[in-house]
């Protein structure tokens, strides 16, 4: 449907990578082709949003909560980083309307939600957003992910949002396809990664949702899927953007190798 926007799942990097020379011992240009992507999404969608809806893999909580701030602050939830980059500023509208239109989402599909109108934007969210719309002129909704980080409730809880995506709401998950930060600067693990990258993109872009997401539930017994991901919070926002697309495939739209590792982003519809 031309009226309806596509789902995303973007990488938002390591800390504020795209906004300081490289760290540990990578190469000045190792961040470049994912800020080239991040860049150009806007151009890519062909058509700007009225609203951004969220998920990062840096907020969990009990329920699934949103960000009901005005004007939302930013949380630098990053350590060990140039002291400009605690300065960076993204001052981006909230959206509290739209949360009250998410919560009634979440309740028909049976879902308890909350809200919290303190917290931070986190850098999964104003890192990327400050390449994808640096004029912080597309108002930002948050949504938490869920402590639980089940794969399937998060499938569920973007399928219960997906009718949002014909409201000009764009609906994104921002993650990474690999975070194992105690490989990720080392020579280990690049052939997991490799294997990992390959199952996901097969996956992601297989014609049958059902066949997609009966292997999205099972995840972890993905080839390299364990190495990749220690622990699922980066992968899980994915989850949200798929259950969001129902019957809309999915197609790679970013694809890298970043120390050695490979990374991808998806988009679907």
């Amino acid at each position: 449907m031309a009226d309806r926007l596509p789902t995303l799942f973007i990488p938002h990097g390591g800390g504020p990578c795209f906004f300081m020379d490289p760290k540990w011992g990578l190469p000045a240009d190792a961040w470049d082709r994912m800020a080239e992507h991040l860049r150009g999404v806007d151009a890519a969608l062909g058509v700007r949003p009225k609203t951004v809806l969220v998920v990062s893999g840096h907020w969990e909580t009990e329920l699934p909560t949103l960000n009901t701030a005005e004007r939302p602050a930013l949380l630098f939830d990053y350590y060990g980083f140039p002291e400009h980059t605690y300065r960076l500023t993204y001052p981006v509208a909230g959206a509290p309307a739209l949360a009250q239109e998410v919560r009634r989402l979440l309740a028909d599909a049976g879902f308890e939600s909350d809200t919290d109108c303190e917290r931070g934007l986190d850098h999964g969210v104003f890192i990327p957003f400050k390449l994808i719309y640096p004029e912080a002129d597309v108002p930002v909704l948050q949504l938490s992910l869920q402590r639980d980080l089940d794969p399937a409730v998060h499938l569920a809880i973007g399928r219960a949002l997906a009718p949002l995506r014909e409201q000009d709401v764009l609906i994104v998950g921002s993650g990474m396809s690999y975070h194992n930060l105690r490989d990720f600067f080392s020579p280990r693990g690049v052939e997991p990664a490799e294997a990992f990258d390959a199952w996901l993109a097969e996956t992601l872009t297989d014609r049958e949702p059902e066949a997609r997401d009966r292997r999205l539930r099972a995840w972890r017994d993905a080839p390299g899927a364990r190495q990749a991901h220690p622990e699922p919070e980066h992968l899980l926002p994915l989850m949200v953007a798929v259950g969001a697309a129902g019957a809309d495939q999915g197609r790679r739209t970013y694809h890298d190798h970043i120390a050695g590792k490979a990374l991808s982003g998806f988009q679907f519809g």
